[in-house]
């Protein structure tokens, strides 16, 4: 870890990170998008996490989520925790691509969940919560009938104003902004960028370089490796 790159977390008071799917790779959480990805394997796989789709044929969709998204057995690796501990001193927030609860399940404090979370279910019917457990032993709710679906945002949904409202505040709050594991290309949430604090310092982390419409710092190493030896 470089001391100056230490040093621009320690003075931070306003921390953003930006996060996707190649933070839950270490894991154990496969990348869709990477070369074994589900999009790469499936080239249907848009459509099936679609709106369209889970209106049509609603069991599909239930069965592609369950058989497809849902990975019990994963834990929050060192980013996830670095990154909680830094929200848990009131210094971070972590505005997150990634739907699968480990930052939850790191206690992180300050969070938005961009695209949702896979383990918050709903009945469309009543509106009414249920635990994932259920939903992964019916799709259909047992008070009412109702279909049950994970609070997630599917292709041809928007994304939830509440979200985009508190995300781009703490762009404009920011001092200092991180993007990890994320190659900013999917939007809206790459259009974040632009709301960042024009004082605010911007690292990317990442094992490939990216190129971003910002002027940035680029660090390419492991994520992991760099959170591991980070300081909080």
């Amino acid at each position: 870890m470089e001391k100056a790159v230490q040093q621009l977390f320690d003075q931070a008071h306003h921390i953003v990170f930006l996060t996707g799917a190649g933070v839950s790779t270490a894991s154990g959480i496969p990348d869709f998008r990477s070369a074994n990805g589900l999009y790469t394997k499936d080239k249907n796989a848009e459509y099936y996490l679609s709106h369209r789709y889970f209106a049509k044929d609603p069991d599909g969709f239930y069965q592609f989520c369950k058989d497809n998204l849902y990975f019990p057995d994963a834990k929050p690796n060192v980013i996830h925790t670095k990154q909680a501990a830094l929200t848990q001193q009131d210094r971070a927030t972590v505005i997150t691509q990634n739907i699968d609860n480990l930052y939850e399940e790191a206690g992180t404090k300050h969070l938005i969940d961009f695209h949702g979370n896979l383990f918050n279910v709903y009945c469309e019917k009543c509106g009414q919560s249920v635990p994932v457990a259920e939903y992964l032993k019916s799709r259909i709710h047992q008070v009412d009938g109702g279909p049950l679906r994970p609070d997630i945002v599917l292709y041809d949904e928007g994304i939830k104003q509440e979200n985009v409202i508190d995300s781009v505040r703490a762009m404009q709050a920011a001092d200092l902004v991180v993007i990890v594991g994320t190659s900013m290309k999917v939007y809206p949430f790459a259009g974040l960028l632009e709301y960042a604090n024009p004082a605010a310092t911007i690292l990317a982390i990442n094992q490939e370089p990216l190129q971003l419409p910002v002027k940035f710092q680029m660090i390419q190493t492991d994520a992991s490796k760099f959170f591991a030896d980070l300081t909080v």
